[in-house]
């Protein structure tokens, strides 16, 4: 073969091998690509293998479907009440018609760019800057609405606006944080005046009981030493009055004379003499004379006062059994304490049985029988108390 052949062989190859690769296009999944047959449209290419005509057909645009996700830029925007707010947006669109999105608009993502900007001076021109900060789903929400309106002739859906920051002024912002900081103090010193009070009502509640608590303590115990000194008094006075006459009994059953008289009268001189007002004693002469008249004038008085006494034989008197006697008191105080609570039983049985609320009567105090009231074991308070037989 001449080099002649050879050439016009690695010719038509080449040209076979151009002719396939240009006829050829293969298209990624979730792109559409849109095909050009000498500057007009032709068709629209979906994924996978295609087989175009070379020199002809040219694959022009080929367009992510797939929802796309474009940041702009923070944009300078006055408020109602002239304050300059910068605002940070996101726009999330998806492509619906790849013809539409190639031939409509120029640049689609520019256009959205400007088309933002100017929908975002219209909404937040009409609010103040509080609104502003405050109402972000509604500036997106209509914003949204606007975006979508205009790009649906571009064959673009906008499903949604993000508004990432909203920046007011250094100035403005220092005098938002200063009035949120004076708020929370506001609100940090109500809640401290409250807890206080709460703490101070339930301090005043826990003294009035406490105190209420204190004082039928007292009560009580004071009931109670009171009937322990009684219980004390009678004993030590029946003590003293059997002693007593006991002692003046035997005394006069033993008929002293005038000698004993005298010489418990010289006993008691000296003890009479350690008197501290005492400073000087003058004993007479007729100290013996002063004794037998003594003597006599206490042995006719004797006689005359206690004409019963017995001359000479001294009989005792009748033991006092004290005890016996306080405690046959408390088993009566007992055994009337014990029928009150059951009249107050059965009265309560009775108003159980009878329509409406239940209002026990209270049993009234004696000075000697505190009023009943139910004790927390079931007794009665008389019958919580300790025994006053067992105290005295």
């Amino acid at each position: 073969m001449d080099l002649a052949s050879l050439i016009v062989v690695l010719a038509i190859a080449l040209a076979v091998i151009f002719f396939i690769g240009n006829a050829v296009r293969v298209i990624r999944q979730q792109r559409v690509g849109v095909v050009e047959r000498l500057g007009k449209f032709r068709r629209t290419l979906e994924p996978g293998p295609h087989l175009v005509v070379p020199l002809f057909d040219k694959v022009r645009y080929n367009l992510d479907m797939r929802e796309n996700v474009v940041p702009f830029p923070p944009q300078g925007v006055i408020t109602e009440d002239n304050l300059m707010v910068n605002i940070d947006s996101v726009i999330y669109f998806q492509i619906i018609d790849p013809v539409r999105a190639a031939y409509e608009a120029q640049n689609y993502i520019k256009a959205i760019e400007q088309l933002t900007m100017t929908t975002l001076r219209n909404i937040i021109g009409g609010l103040d800057l509080e609104q502003a900060l405050t109402s972000r789903e509604e500036i997106n929400q209509k914003l949204r609405v606007v975006l979508d309106e205009a790009t649906g002739k571009w064959g673009i859906k906008v499903n949604r606006v993000e508004l990432r920051a909203i920046e007011p002024p250094a100035t403005i912002r220092d005098a938002m944080e200063k009035g949120a900081r004076a708020e929370r103090d506001k609100r940090a010193v109500i809640l401290l005046a409250e807890g206080q009070r709460q703490s101070s009502i339930l301090s005043a509640g826990g003294e009035k009981e406490s105190a209420i608590l204190r004082a039928q303590g007292d009560r009580e115990a004071a009931v109670l030493r009171a009937q322990a000194d009684r219980q004390a008094q009678m004993l030590r006075a029946e003590g003293e009055a059997q002693a007593i006459t006991t002692v003046f009994n035997a005394i006069h059953a033993g008929q002293p004379d005038q000698a004993l008289l005298a010489y418990q009268y010289m006993q008691m001189l000296p003890a009479i003499a350690r008197g501290d007002a005492n400073k000087v004693w003058v004993v007479p002469s007729e100290l013996n004379d002063a004794l037998k008249g003594l003597g006599s004038v206490v042995g006719s008085v004797a006689s005359s006062a206690i004409p019963g006494a017995v001359k000479g034989d001294f009989t005792p008197p009748d033991k006092i059994d004290v005890q016996r006697e306080i405690e046959k008191q408390n088993a009566e105080e007992e055994a009337a304490l014990k029928r009150t609570v059951e009249e107050a039983i059965q009265e309560a049985h009775e108003l159980e049985q009878r329509p409406g609320p239940l209002d026990l009567p209270v049993m009234p105090a004696t000075p000697e029988q505190p009023a009943v009231s139910a004790a927390p074991n079931g007794q009665s308070e008389q019958e919580s108390q300790p025994n006053l037989s067992d105290l005295a």
